[in-house]
């Protein structure tokens, strides 16, 4: 059974690593037909309640909610920006909610998150996976992965056997979720 996955960066880094690894793991599950997203397309002016009173609330988070609406599963890799989200993703976090309070719309999630250094975003993933459940996101399979440069390659994958491992439980979790089984 084909499942559309959403899968996204949530960063507007025009080389996000998080995106890579967001477009990697989605395309991993097999039969998934992976809508891949870039946060650039839906850039937004800064949510306020005055602008959503004077203006209402922009098409692009229509747009953004469609996607996410349309999709059996959900696979996000969070960029961390001082130990929270990007901006960019806050802020059509934010815009998203004022559509509807569950903006993950009760889709299983593979919540990824990764970096360049030793922590491999785990600040931003563990305020997302307690979080997110009131977001609409029943079922939350999550992995950090340091280092992405010594341990992720576009050709090879995860390297390091560890990382790797862990990657591939998260991964079967998220799987099992989606096919009822988890």
């Amino acid at each position: 059974m084909s499942r559309k996955i959403v899968a996204f960066g949530a960063s507007n880094s025009r080389h996000s690593i998080n995106r890579k690894l967001a477009a990697y793991a989605a395309q991993r599950v097999d039969g998934a037909e992976v809508d891949l997203l870039d946060l650039n397309d839906y850039e937004l002016p800064i949510y306020s309640i005055d602008r959503e009173k004077e203006s209402g609330i922009p098409q692009l988070v229509h747009d953004f909610k469609q996607k996410i609406s349309a999709a059996d599963a959900l696979v996000m890799s969070l960029a961390e920006h001082n130990g929270a989200y990007t901006a960019a993703f806050k802020n059509i976090l934010d815009w998203v909610s004022r559509l509807e309070g569950k903006t993950w719309a009760g889709r299983h999630l593979l919540l990824l998150a990764t970096s360049p250094g030793k922590r491999g975003g785990r600040s931003v993933l563990a305020l997302a996976s307690r979080s997110f459940p009131f977001f609409g996101a029943p079922n939350i399979a999550s992995i950090s992965l340091p280092g992405f440069y010594q341990n992720i390659y576009d050709t090879e994958g995860i390297t390091d056997a560890s990382l790797r491992q862990a990657f591939e439980q998260a991964l079967q979790t998220f799987v099992q979720q989606l096919e009822g089984r988890g």
